[in-house]
């Protein structure tokens, strides 16, 4: 956008540019030829001191000289009225006229000192100024209907690639990009259902290794009791015990087969989280912050303060180091009392620590240490949806950036500190 803003400067420059050329054109013109007239009247002079008549004089051959007037030694006063009378854009001069050493009348000389047509360096400059706007209105009209609102959604598929599907979509009535909106709208409405699903799925998972884990409990307590029964020499028959052996060998099939089943389910991860680790400054991070939730801060009219903070180089996988903050930014708004939300900076141990504060209701301290737990939601959530895998999905990303997440207890709200390794 930046670039685009220089064409209004250079159209400005060339348009002055053309305007100062013509200007100058005129200028020059003016000055070169403003004595230019003098010869042509010094010729004319010649030939009424020769005896010649003024009006035999023929001017059609001169560039500045336009009229010549005679007037009598002796003329009346109305003669000498019109002979000083003059005519707009004409300039004047008058010579007197001497024939053998007497002084016969004077000669009025009317001219033109210019060869610039001003009416048409004026048209010219009207012409250039009309086409001026109208090329400045088609750049503005460019920038306002097209640029601005292209730049506004460019981020969306860049940012949906990321896995980031809580960025708010501005609807424009632009219906350049109406389809396009629209289209952007349901490509994050279907990734933000595909990954309900999955979540659902994976909730699934996790109950079905439960309910396995429940199951054993009944094979197994019959082992147990078939085992003491042997042990205590209960039955009386070999055929009894024979029984009760079998009876176990069964069970313990059982027991088997659902450890298979628990090995297999326990062996694939929740979810695949992958981090690309490297650097990053801290300034990069909070203005990516502070543009996403400063505007749905002003909507909801919250409260929304980012405190100072040096600009530091840190270690970890930029991108999922705003999904941590996005998951924590979220939280604040979706379960906090919707006054304040505070984001500052601390260092401790040679690490920087960045601090989510969110007024509310604060966890019970029975419910804080399974804060981060999967698919755990604290009694404090109420109807609001979720999945209980936001804080622990954000865990796991800091555990593989090397660095962690906690929580923290205060009077009057929730905190949230997301420690990062400094480099160097």
């Amino acid at each position: 956008m930046k670039k685009y803003n220089m064409l209004f400067y250079i159209a400005a420059i060339i348009y002055l540019c053309f305007s100062a050329i013509l200007l100058g054109i005129g200028l020059k013109s003016t000055g070169n030829d403003s004595m230019a007239y003098k010869v042509e009247v010094h010729e004319v002079m010649q030939q009424l001191e020769q005896g010649e008549q003024v009006s035999a004089i023929d001017l059609s051959g001169y560039q500045y000289l336009k009229t010549v007037t005679f007037l009598p030694e002796n003329a009346d006063t109305e003669r000498l009225s019109d002979f000083y009378a003059g005519e707009n854009r004409v300039h004047s001069c008058v010579k007197p006229l001497l024939f053998d050493g007497t002084k016969k009348g004077y000669v009025r000389f009317d001219y033109v000192d210019e060869k610039v047509d001003y009416h048409m360096l004026i048209a010219a400059e009207l012409v250039l100024l009309i086409v001026f706007l109208l090329f400045f209105g088609l750049l503005f009209y460019i920038r306002s209907h097209i640029l601005k609102p292209f730049h506004t959604i460019s981020e969306m598929p860049y940012e949906l690639s990321k896995g980031h599907l809580n960025m708010d979509l501005t609807e424009s009535k632009n219906r350049l990009f109406g389809k396009f909106v629209w289209g952007l709208g349901m490509l994050r409405d279907s990734l933000s259902d595909s990954k309900a699903k999955e979540l659902k799925l994976l909730k699934e998972k996790k109950l079905l290794l439960l309910s396995i884990s429940h199951d054993i409990k009944i094979p197994l307590s019959a082992i147990k009791l078939y085992t003491k029964a042997l042990k205590e020499d209960i039955y009386d028959t070999e055929e009894q015990k024979k029984e009760a052996v079998s009876q176990i060998e069964t069970h313990a099939a059982e027991i088997e087969s659902f450890v298979k089943e628990i090995i297999t389910a326990s062996s694939e991860e929740i979810l695949t989280i992958e981090v690309k680790n490297s650097e990053f400054y801290i300034k990069d991070l909070v203005e990516k912050v502070r543009e996403t939730y400063e505007p749905k801060a002003r909507v909801v009219l919250m409260d929304f303060k980012i405190q100072c903070y040096e600009n530091k180089l840190l270690k970890g996988d930029f991108e999922k180091a705003f999904e941590v903050i996005e998951n924590l930014m979220e939280n604040a708004f979706k379960y906090g009392d919707g006054r304040q939300i505070t984001i500052d900076f601390y260092e401790e141990e040679y690490c920087q620590v960045i601090r989510i504060f969110n007024t509310g209701s604060v966890v019970p301290v029975t419910e804080f240490p399974h804060l981060f737990d999967s698919f755990f939601r604290g009694s404090n959530v109420g109807n609001k949806a979720g999945n209980g895998l936001g804080l622990y999905i954000s865990k796991q990303i800091m555990h593989k950036m090397g660095g962690e997440i906690f929580a923290e207890r205060k009077e009057s709200g929730m905190a949230f500190c997301v420690v990062f390794e400094m480099d160097g």
